[in-house]
């Protein structure tokens, strides 16, 4: 089935977590801008709306340059029955946002996500505001904009100011300016890509057998084959120390001569192998 990725049609529904103006909404926007955003709690709630139509496509983040991989999304994708048809990366600019009218003279308190108020630190200790955890950075948004307190502010993105009537105080407060999180688009349906083209990725997972030197083997086809791996993690399965399974991303198609060779002799190794997705690559 072929997938539209770059026009909506304005009847589809992307869904993502956290609370509007989060900035998984934000990647949602950019990579959906006619489509309407559906917010949701939790990851799992965020492919369950896949899953179950509520919506055409979730927009979940994988991993973040200052942080690495976002864990609960490596657990969920495998068994959730989706593919990947897209990638996205979004550069993570803080803003400090305050009700209308207030300076930054007037803050004394900052909420926000631990993450997002630890990637502000130097603005933070530079300002003497006291830092107050909070459950997310759209919801501190929200909260701020209720309280109508000119001395509480919030760090979020620029959608949530908007949201929220609320303006920003300063921009780019981050204390890395490359701070930046890749997100995936997940769809019921496969997409419709042909082998050959260039900047092409293919996402998918694998178990290798219990033999010595397992690994190494099967990753001894990628490098013969002269295929491109850009990432290769593990984690474990439910818990065991035992139990590995493999996350990994690659330049090419299956169907491409190289790819094919490279996952067939990976099969000798390997007791599990999905493939999670064959899209094209994000432009950085």
């Amino acid at each position: 089935m072929d997938i539209d990725l770059e026009e909506g049609t304005g009847a589809r529904t992307i869904a993502f977590q956290g609370e509007l103006g989060a900035f998984s909404h934000a990647a949602a926007l950019e990579t959906f801008p006619n489509d309407r955003p559906l917010p949701c709690i939790t990851f799992e709630q965020t492919i369950a709306a896949v899953q179950d139509g509520k919506a055409d496509f979730a927009v979940v983040p994988v991993e973040n340059s200052l942080y690495g991989r976002i864990t609960d999304i490596h657990h969920i994708l495998p068994q959730s029955g989706l593919f990947i048809v897209g990638e996205h990366f979004l550069p993570i600019r803080m803003n400090l946002l305050g009700i209308r009218g207030a300076r930054l003279s007037d803050i004394r308190s900052v909420q926000s996500l631990s993450v997002a108020l630890g990637q502000c630190r130097r603005f933070i200790s530079e300002n003497n505001l006291l830092p107050i955890n909070a459950v997310d950075t759209a919801g501190s948004a929200r909260e701020v904009a209720e309280r109508g307190d000119k001395s509480r502010a919030a760090i979020a993105s620029g959608i949530a100011a908007k949201i929220y009537d609320l303006d920003i105080i300063e921009e780019n407060i981050e204390d890395a300016s490359h701070n930046t999180t890749r997100f995936l688009m997940m769809s019921r349906n496969r997409l419709n890509i042909s082998p050959g083209k260039d900047n092409i990725k293919t996402t998918f997972i694998f178990r290798v057998r219990n033999v010595p030197a397992a690994l190494y083997k099967a990753m001894g086809g990628f490098a013969t084959n002269s295929v491109n791996m850009l990432k290769l993690e593990s984690y474990m399965i439910d818990g065991s120390f035992t139990a590995t399974q493999f996350y990994a991303d690659i330049e090419g198609h299956p169907d491409d001569e190289n790819v094919r060779l490279a996952f067939e002799e990976l099969g000798f190794f390997t007791d599990h192998f999905h493939i999670l997705g064959v899209y094209p690559a994000a432009r950085k």
